[in-house]
């Protein structure tokens, strides 16, 4: 993209400019010149790769949401005109500042407030936070229609399926099918997946993530909170809403008609692509992923294994149960996956505490963002208290 004539750069804030999302648009922005200006910058507690990235792009601000590092990211950025901020107030203003994109790359429900603000502006978000839909997803879009704002996917299935989606053509719709790569384990068994240790579960085969999406990739939850995802952004419901396995990572998703046409768009795995989709829409950007199918030569396709992969049928029966039950489960999955990534719990402990935890706790309608953060809570408290349970549950 370059500009025209008297044309302004697109101005960019980067929620979660730290993580694996925020290094990708970093480098989409950079192969285009003056196109782009990052304006705001935040990371969670990564003062030294945040100063280092502030330091190279010049934003006008930047927020550490933990702030404890604030001290160390202030003196790194001396004799900057940068403003440096710290506290979770502080990433919501930056989320705040005046730009015309906000990556809201932010991991978990912590993403859910920041991006809002945005929101609330009428910014045009590009929604890298699946968590952000899963958590309050009637909240947030009805937050985007009030204000005006312009929501783009950047998960890689559902910007597959808004480059697919025929707004026009809706009622001719049967399905969206999501793919899924199946992760580390597709072909392991229940008995196999019990010894599995962090390390194997961030190994993502295909996809370079971070270590909390490596892993729900590897449950296999990651499609479930797609599919909540989805139901918001496409407005489906769960049974238009369908999830095939495919372990190549070429076909990002489908859409199907009623007349047998089925849409898919396929790329490269790199985040590059829906990323620079969503930083250059209405047009399209440049970026040095190309797809070779004489190389890949054979595209499989086959379902999932929901005995095996039991967090799918969690998320479903969230969806259908409604209220404020994704909500339970979103923060619940949270919690039992930083259990597991700090060896508190095994591999599957996580989709067993998940399913401990709504079974357990109450899941009323949601009216205002306060309700989101008491439930999540309760949800959360429930999680970090609940035993080893994977022998039970099996």
């Amino acid at each position: 993209m370059s500009l025209k004539s008297g044309q302004k750069p697109r101005r960019v804030a980067i929620l979660g400019s730290t993580g694996s999302i925020g290094d990708s648009t970093i480098d989409v922005i950079e192969r285009h010149g003056d196109a782009f200006q990052i304006v705001a910058l935040t990371a969670h507690s990564n003062w030294k790769k945040l100063a280092e990235q502030a330091r190279r792009l010049k934003p006008e601000m930047v927020a550490l949401a933990d702030p404890a590092g604030y001290a160390e990211l202030k003196g790194a950025l001396a004799g900057t005109n940068i403003n440096v901020g710290a506290g979770p107030e502080a990433v919501c203003e930056a989320a705040a500042h005046q730009s015309d994109v906000v990556m809201a790359a932010i991991v978990g429900a912590a993403g859910l407030k920041p991006t809002l603000e945005a929101v609330k502006r009428g910014a045009v978000i590009a929604l890298a936070n699946k968590e952000c839909l899963v958590s309050a997803g009637t909240l947030f879009m009805a937050a985007v229609k009030e204000h005006a704002a312009t929501l783009l996917p950047v998960d890689s299935e559902h910007n597959a399926v808004f480059q697919c989606f025929e707004d026009a053509q809706r009622d001719k719709i049967c399905r969206i099918i999501l793919t899924a790569s199946g992760g580390p384990f597709r072909t392991w068994s229940r008995e196999d997946m019990a010894g599995v240790t962090p390390a194997q579960a961030v190994a993502h085969p295909n996809w370079s993530m971070g270590a909390k999406i490596s892993v729900d990739s590897a449950t296999m939850m990651n499609k479930g909170l797609e599919v909540i995802e989805a139901h918001h952004l496409f407005d489906l419901p769960s049974e238009q809403i369908d999830i095939v396995v495919h372990a190549q990572s070429v076909v990002h998703s489908m859409v199907e008609y009623e007349d047998g046409s089925v849409l898919a768009q396929l790329g490269t795995p790199d985040m590059r692509t829906p990323i620079a989709y969503a930083l250059g829409w209405p047009n399209r950007l440049h970026t040095p992923s190309r797809l070779n199918l004489a190389q890949m030569r054979t595209l499989t396709f086959e379902d999932p294994d929901v005995e095996r992969f039991p967090a799918i049928s969690l998320a479903r029966r969230a969806l259908q149960s409604g209220g404020s039950t994704p909500t339970i489960l979103n923060a619940a999955n949270e919690i039992a996956v930083a259990r597991f990534l700090a060896g508190e719990i095994g591999f599957l402990d996580i989709a067993a505490i998940v399913e401990h935890t709504l079974d357990r706790v109450p899941a009323p309608d949601l009216g205002t963002l306060d309700d989101v953060i008491a439930v999540d809570a309760e949800a959360r408290r429930i999680a970090g208290e609940a035993k080893r349970l994977s022998t039970a549950a099996e």
